[in-house]
């Protein structure tokens, strides 16, 4: 089975503004692009995948993402996440891919090999007919990674509580699927809190990391990173 990957990403200008209480803009303008540079550079070097696209309307992270072997989908303009991935399903449509792995620009822990073993979870499947594989984030309200095939085997939501909807969809249009837990795809940074988890997790490294060390948040008091539900 062939399998490609898509990237949503926003302007590395008006990313994360949830994380304001934490960090200023010119400092979520680099953590964006860091997660992103970790994300693409891991992506790209993990076997078993067909193509890497980016889907954007920006021309720097069209730059960012040609620059580590991604290839790029442009929008004519950001109208989010739910709208950039439809607008490049219906691209990658027309030239023929049969399965694609939706994964977020902002999950900075993700390696290689979990992506590589998505992949194989999809090529155990049998019967070669639709199916879906699922990754939930760490509240289990958003969806951290979505393999599906056929690309357009269920409808796509994304934001609050995404992770059920899809569910719910494969479900109702009675598509075979599979949940699949992964701590380090489950970490997404959308808020102060997320950022604290990232700090404290036992996994170092990329340049996510080295930018928020950077920033000198590193052993700051969960109070002094905002609020947030941890």
């Amino acid at each position: 089975m062939k399998v490609s990957a898509l990237i949503p990403a926003k302007g590395f200008a008006h990313a994360k503004k949830r994380l304001s209480p934490a960090l200023s803009v010119s400092e979520r303008e680099v953590l964006a692009e860091a997660m992103l540079r970790d994300v693409v550079g891991r992506v790209v070097l993990a076997r078993g995948l067909e193509a890497i696209y980016v889907v954007t309307a920006d021309e720097r992270v069209s730059g960012v993402a040609r620059s580590l072997g991604a290839r790029v989908i442009r929008e004519k303009a950001e109208q989010g996440e739910t709208e950039a991935v439809r607008f490049a399903l219906s691209e990658l449509k027309q030239i023929g891919v049969g399965a694609l792995l939706v994964i977020p620009a902002d999950i900075p822990l993700v390696r290689s090999s979990d992506i590589e073993d998505l992949v194989a979870v999809a090529s155990r499947h049998d019967g070669g007919g639709p199916f879906a594989v699922l990754v939930p984030s760490h509240d289990r309200t958003g969806t951290n990674a979505l393999l599906l095939s056929p690309p357009d085997v269920i409808r796509l939501r994304f934001g609050y509580d995404s992770f059920s909807y899809h569910l719910r969809q494969a479900a109702g249009r009675g598509v075979p699927f599979r949940v699949v837990e992964n701590v380090r795809l489950a970490l997404d940074i959308d808020e102060p809190a997320d950022l604290e988890r990232f700090l404290s997790a036992e996994e170092r490294g990329g340049e996510s990391y080295a930018r928020v060390v950077q920033m000198g948040l590193l052993g700051l008091s969960p109070n002094a990173l905002g609020p947030g539900d941890s």
